[in-house]
């Protein structure tokens, strides 16, 4: 039987078309299995909000995910599916996203019963920070931050919109500014009320308060990076020190693949080699 040039580009085409879903897969085997293995250790509901820079179709734009309704709904069916004496351990990887979908899950998970544990291992900014308040404790990587919870009108800090007020007499103000001067003073209460509403079982009313202004009325840029030291002369329920599971799984979510690596190691744990000399050379 001859196959000519054209049947063998078919087949190639097929093979490009088809592989791709087979790793997916693959791949997605892989977590379920960990993450499994990570619930039967800790007696635990193990539920992932991770977003990476994902390639959009074959044209290499890069689209950033952020917390969305979708993943509200998603996260509050796995809630109602726990137990409410079974812990939930939540692993969290976003840059923040909808205020909405955010305060949905943090109430959420402030209203089960059983104890609520996130993890962090990089970044959990902005919405994401407003989630890991309603833990019962938040487990960090050494390196790993949080972030001010600070609304955002647009492209434009509330805080910010604010200040033109106090800055400038309202006659010399367009409309415009004033209106979204009204939301922003709108939002950061909201956003302050229910920031207290989250550490009021935690903390001593007077602290609670004065947290949730801290965090909310923009003291820091948005994205301040807020590290464990930081996080614990808070007052918040901080403990570094991640399960080396929590960077297995986070390894089965890769970065899309690129021309160039921007970074590049051997990804080997290096011990100290016999006779080496301590301190830095």
């Amino acid at each position: 039987m001859q196959i000519n040039f054209s049947e063998i580009i078919w087949i190639v085409f097929l093979l490009m078309a088809i592989l791709p879903v087979l790793k997916q897969q693959r791949l997605e085997i892989m977590r379920l299995r960990l993450m499994r293995k990570i619930e039967l250790s800790r007696k635990s509901r193990l539920i992932t909000l991770i977003h990476r820079q994902e390639l959009l179709s074959l044209l290499g734009i890069p689209l950033s995910r952020y917390i969305n309704i979708e993943d509200s709904e998603a996260v509050l069916r796995a809630i109602r599916l726990t137990p409410d004496d079974m812990p939930i351990d939540l692993l969290m990887h976003t840059p923040g996203g909808l205020v909405l979908a955010s305060e949905q899950i943090a109430r959420a998970l402030q209203r089960h019963k059983a104890r609520v544990t996130v993890f962090v291992p990089h970044y959990a900014m902005s919405g994401g920070t407003m989630i890991a308040l309603a833990a019962d404790e938040i487990i960090m990587d050494d390196n790993a931050v949080l972030g001010p919870v600070d609304p955002q009108l647009g492209e434009f800090p509330a805080v910010s919109i604010l200040d033109v007020l106090r800055q400038k007499d309202k006659d010399k103000i367009d409309d415009r500014t004033l209106m979204l001067a009204e939301m922003a003073g709108k939002a950061i209460k909201q956003v302050r009320e229910f920031v207290y509403y989250l550490l009021s079982d935690k903390m001593e009313e007077e602290k609670a308060r004065e947290l949730a202004e801290l965090l909310s009325s923009g003291s820091w840029t948005h994205d301040y990076p807020i590290d464990s030291d930081q996080l614990k002369k808070m007052g918040l329920p901080v403990t570094v020190g991640l399960l080396d599971e929590i960077y297995a799984l986070m390894d089965l979510y890769p970065q899309p693949a690129q021309r160039r690596p921007s970074v590049q190691f051997i990804p080997l744990p290096y011990g100290r080699r016999e006779g080496e000399q301590g301190g830095k050379r």
